[in-house]
């Protein structure tokens, strides 16, 4: 094996040695290098992740936009008299916030904390423009990094320090209002997942003891990766009315008595990069669905120097086409290197497709089309090119889909008892539903041993355990039962 096949070579399995074979992955498909050494959990996000990134935030802001969203932007800095007006904030995020106290050479009247998330700046805003029921409903979003401070160990897009999200916020007239935006954001969350990025997820709520400091309700999308773990794709507080109360968001009713307003935030982060990369890249290197993948196709010309002029000629000609048509499509015709080297290098890359185009298929006046997930290969004709290849498109999305949702059915499972839990999530990770009497003890004696949680439970009106007629006790102690947990390990 040359030096040259061995960088671009994953080393690692993904199997048996999931986090290694991870950052293998993230380094040499070229998403991201970690940042200047002194500072770790940061990392600097290459040209092909960004891009995925883009692709992502587009999606998702058009469907923000569509739904009344206009987006903004707040100071990265929060004073600290602002963050203490919320005091379940202060309590939440303190060991996580990061202060400046000095700048140039004169020492801060007040500290300001690098943003950690934005309800404390964001909502004294939200109360100035809030005066009548007619502001009502208000909402705005910013796109954005925050910073926290993690203690836990880091992982590119999963874990950092400094990470890239959206936190939207909004202000309405009712509860009613307010749980209606909340679970608008959830669904469209869960729309990322399943139509952009070909990941099912679960969809719920976290326990209080783990909700959102000063939140009413959290509800959440998990995700679920190949190694067991589940991911937190993303969350929509409804905040009641905590925060309208600290910031004083008040409005007058259309019989000019003044209301109290109810809010709710949300926000998407890049660890749906994390989990894409996880989820459908191999040991060949990162897989990517067409849907945000900078470049959809690439051509290879495959030729002797008698063929060269043909199969060139040949294949411009559908790269031309393809480009015409608006699919992101490369030409690789590279003299210095050879066909090999290119498919191991557009597979690392996690290119969807890949065109050979020989003296076969010049002759023939046909093409041969190559699936990165699972290395299929088919013939088609060089004639309505485009459409094939959209077609190809979503053959390739739903194969993605189906090995994700293969992953998810099969890592649900049920126990009654602790040793159940610690026995099914210990051999087999995933997600264990379990009887739960709502007690936060009740999730130590899993947390201890495997550090796993309770990730989520399901919503009331789909919990069948949340009437409190079913006879069921907790898996943990002997009262009743009042919700259903899902206990996972966690990224």
């Amino acid at each position: 094996m040359s030096d040259d096949d061995q960088e671009l070579g994953i080393t690692e399995s993904k199997t048996h040695n999931t986090g290694e074979w991870y950052a293998e992955v993230v380094r040499k498909a070229g998403l991201a290098d970690y940042g200047p050494e002194g500072m770790s959990g940061f990392i600097v996000t290459r040209p092909r992740a960004y891009a995925v990134w883009e692709r992502l935030q587009g999606f998702l802001d058009a469907k923000f936009k569509d739904t009344g969203v206009q987006n903004a932007y707040f100071p990265l800095f929060i004073p600290e008299s602002y963050l203490e007006r919320e005091k379940d904030i202060v309590e939440g995020f303190d060991p996580e916030v990061a202060w400046v106290d000095e700048a140039g050479n004169k020492e801060l009247e007040e500290r300001l904390a690098v943003r950690p998330t934005s309800e404390s700046i964001i909502t004294p805003y939200i109360s100035q423009w809030v005066r009548s029921h007619r502001d009502l409903p208000l909402r705005v979003n910013q796109w954005c990094s925050v910073v926290r401070w993690e203690a836990t160990e880091t992982k590119p897009f999963f874990r950092t320090k400094e990470f890239l999200w959206q936190e939207g916020h909004t202000a309405h007239a009712t509860h009613e209002d307010a749980w209606a935006e909340t679970m608008t954001r959830l669904d469209q969350y869960e729309s990322v997942y399943e139509d952009l990025l070909a990941l099912p997820v679960l969809k719920g709520q976290k326990p209080d003891h783990d909700k959102f400091p000063g939140a009413d309700t959290t509800t959440t999308v998990e995700a679920l990766m190949p190694d067991g773990k589940s991911v937190q794709a993303g969350t929509s507080h409804h905040l009641g009315q905590s925060f309208a109360e600290a910031f004083d968001i008040t409005y007058s009713d259309e019989d000019e008595e003044e209301r109290t307003a109810h809010t709710t935030s949300w926000g998407l982060s890049w660890r749906a990069l994390g989990a894409l990369i996880m989820t459908h890249s191999d040991e060949q290197g990162l897989v990517l669905p067409h849907t945000v993948a900078p470049t959809q196709v690439v051509v290879v010309p495959i030729w002797q120097e008698d063929t060269k002029d043909d199969v060139l000629e040949y294949a411009e000609g559908v790269a031309d086409e393809l480009d015409d048509a608006g699919i992101r499509v490369e030409l690789d015709d590279r003299d210095e290197r050879n066909p090999g080297f290119k498919f191991n290098e557009h597979e690392l890359n996690g290119i969807p497709l890949r065109i050979e185009i020989g003296p076969h298929e010049v002759d023939d006046e046909e093409l041969t089309l190559v699936h990165r997930p699972d290395g299929e290969s088919v013939e088609v004709d060089r004639e309505g090119v485009a459409e094939t290849v959209r077609e190809e498109f979503d053959e390739i999305y739903a194969k993605l889909y189906a090995t994700a949702e293969e992953t998810l059915d099969d890592g649900v499972r049920e126990a009654d008892d602790r040793a159940e839990i610690l026995g099914t999530l210990g051999q087999h990770g995933g997600y264990v539903k379990a009887p739960w009497c709502g007690d936060e003890a009740c999730e130590e004696p899993i947390k201890e041993p495997l550090a796993a949680e309770i990730v989520m439970v399901p919503f009331e009106d789909e919990d069948p355990l949340a009437d409190g007629d079913h006879g069921e006790t907790c898996a943990m102690c002997d009262d009743d039962a009042e919700r259903t947990a899902y206990f996972a390990k966690t990224y």
